[in-house]
């Protein structure tokens, strides 16, 4: 790797650590720059998944306020995304990328669905919606999303917020908040396990940690900030890119 090149992934690791934080989806914008450096595509999925993960933590951390009163929730949810995650890694070196990422585009469509219709969609279910906030729909919706994160990662916050905006009556920043923890332990646990059974560019790893670090402190800034219906428009408009991107591999 040249020094431009290594410039060139820092960089994409700032973009990627922001984007994590405010949506999710920062993989569609580091994958594809250690594809471009030269690195095989299994082998940058692992890399990408284990360097994103302080940018992840950088980002609950700059959440920590909107945190606040969700302990009950996080112990519940995060046995799910750990399970998904490990479920995930596994599978990303067992099976082919065919078997798993055809569905990814649809999987990204529900999830969009899903963040649009969320304010109709509570009024309509607050009725229903039972006293475990979410109850155990909530919780395999997280799992299957962990799956998603563990085996690829990119929208992974997409579909979290999805899920959660259907199934949990609560301000959309608060929930940002939540994705934030779930998505970094599904990339943690997701990456500790490469480490064990699959080949790692530590280079890359490093590069990508400090400019997600950086970008996650940023995302957290500025995400914070954006009204619910900002950052509603602006996780569809990552999803959309994220399909278009997806379906033009």
């Amino acid at each position: 790797m040249t020094v431009w090149e290594a410039i060139a992934v820092v960089i994409a690791g700032v973009f990627a650590g922001g984007i994590n934080t405010v949506v999710g989806s920062g993989t569609l914008v580091t994958f594809p720059v250690l594809l471009a450096v030269g690195y095989p595509p299994v082998v940058a999925n692992v890399s990408n998944s284990l360097g994103l993960v302080p940018g992840s933590l950088s980002g609950a951390w700059g959440y920590r306020e909107e945190l606040k009163g969700q302990s009950d929730r996080i112990k519940r949810l995060l046995p799910a995304s750990i399970l998904g995650g490990i479920l995930g890694a596994i599978l990303l070196v067992t099976l082919p990328a065919e078997a798993f990422t055809a569905i990814v585009p649809v999987l990204i469509v529900i999830a969009l669905v899903l963040v649009v219709i969320q304010p109709w969609l509570n009024r309509k279910l607050a009725h229903r919606r039972s006293e475990n906030d979410g109850g155990v729909l909530l919780w395999f919706g997280v799992f299957a999303a962990g799956i998603y994160g563990g085996y690829f990662g990119a929208a992974q916050g997409v579909l979290v917020m999805g899920i959660m905006g259907v199934l949990v009556s609560e301000h959309l920043q608060r929930m940002n908040a939540l994705k934030n923890v779930l998505t970094a332990f599904v990339n943690l646990v997701a990456g500790v396990m490469f480490i064990f059974i699959a080949d790692v560019a530590w280079l890359a790893v490093l590069l990508l940690a400090v400019g997600s670090v950086v970008g996650g402190q940023i995302g957290a800034k500025v995400g914070r900030k954006l009204p619910p219906a900002v950052l509603r428009g602006v996780i569809v408009v990552v999803g959309v890119a994220a399909i278009v991107q997806l379906l033009m591999k």
